[in-house]
């Protein structure tokens, strides 16, 4: 790469943080605004900063990790990984990584103070999770449960927890959209993973689609998206979601490529199903929280 194409520093950061995903971080947080009773700016921008501050920072400390365990390869398809490419020290990764998490505990702090201490033991959980992810002795990546995490985070506690620093409680309708956010989160990591397995085979860490294989990933990746789609049409019949939560399914549309591709996509084709994947999920959110404002 020649002098005059090399990335600048701050270019190599943005792309390390990879801010084609982080829409997966904001929309749940969005979502969860609309489904609260009512809402302040304040507390919208406080939730928005954790929400970005700790998938900024797992997407570091996962470069950090995968980098210094030799997980990631010049086999790799995907984004810049800063670490096992060299372009980044693990050092200066690491407190990119630590910056990021500080980012979300500040604010996480300040939302405590104002929705409730308990708040910051949950901030703390979500907080040890995203480094034990990729990293610590046993990362539990490679045991299968990165999906289960994902659901949890950046599904119920991104969606419902925001609903609940917003007005002190949880409605019904935060909970069925909180299920659907996670259920789309799960489908990007599916995707993300199905793409990685065999290089992920290759050097020993066995996440979940490494561990049922190629053709039950791509069936977990359209059960998961299936299901997050149906959701709103259950919760409304269920007499728990308005009707302008059905808005929601004007996402549908965006979801057929992604479930047809991934029945044949390899390599850099899993990179645009899983890019298809995000852009669906946010689409979803922001349709089904402009019904539920409009409700």
């Amino acid at each position: 790469m020649s002098e005059a194409s090399a990335p600048s520093a701050l270019k190599l950061w943005v792309l390390g943080a990879r801010p084609r995903t982080l829409g997966v971080g904001v929309t749940p947080v969005v979502v969860g605004t609309a489904a609260a009773e009512h809402a302040t700016a304040l507390r919208t921008l406080g939730c928005l900063l954790v929400a970005l501050g700790l998938q900024v920072g797992v997407n570091y400390a996962n470069d950090y990790s995968d980098g210094k365990r030799g997980v990631d390869t010049a086999a790799r398809v995907g984004p810049v990984r800063l670490t096992a490419s060299g372009l980044k020290s693990p050092r200066a990764v690491a407190a990119a990584a630590a910056v990021s998490f500080a980012v979300a505990g500040v604010s996480g702090l300040l939302i405590a103070r104002a929705a409730g201490w308990w708040l910051l033991g949950l901030g703390a959980i979500a907080i040890l999770a995203a480094v034990l992810y990729s990293g610590g002795p046993k990362p539990y990546a490679s045991a299968g449960l990165g999906e289960l995490s994902v659901f949890i985070f950046f599904g119920l506690v991104a969606t419902a927890g925001t609903a609940y620093v917003q007005a002190g409680g949880v409605r019904a309708q935060a909970w069925w959209a909180a299920v659907s956010m996670g259920l789309l989160a799960v489908a990007v990591l599916v995707a993300n993973n199905l793409r990685d397995i065999p290089t992920d085979t290759a050097v020993g860490k066995r996440t979940l689609a490494v561990r049922i294989g190629d053709q039950a990933t791509r069936a977990l990746y359209r059960a998961v998206i299936t299901a997050a789609l149906v959701l709103p049409i259950l919760g409304r019949l269920a007499g728990q979601m308005p009707v302008g939560a059905l808005l929601a399914l004007a996402a549908i549309p965006l979801a057929a490529g992604p479930l047809r591709t991934v029945g044949y996509a390899r390599g850099p084709e899993l990179v645009r199903v899983l890019l298809g994947t995000v852009l669906m999920l946010v689409q979803f959110g922001v349709f089904l929280a402009i019904g539920l404002w409009l409700s």
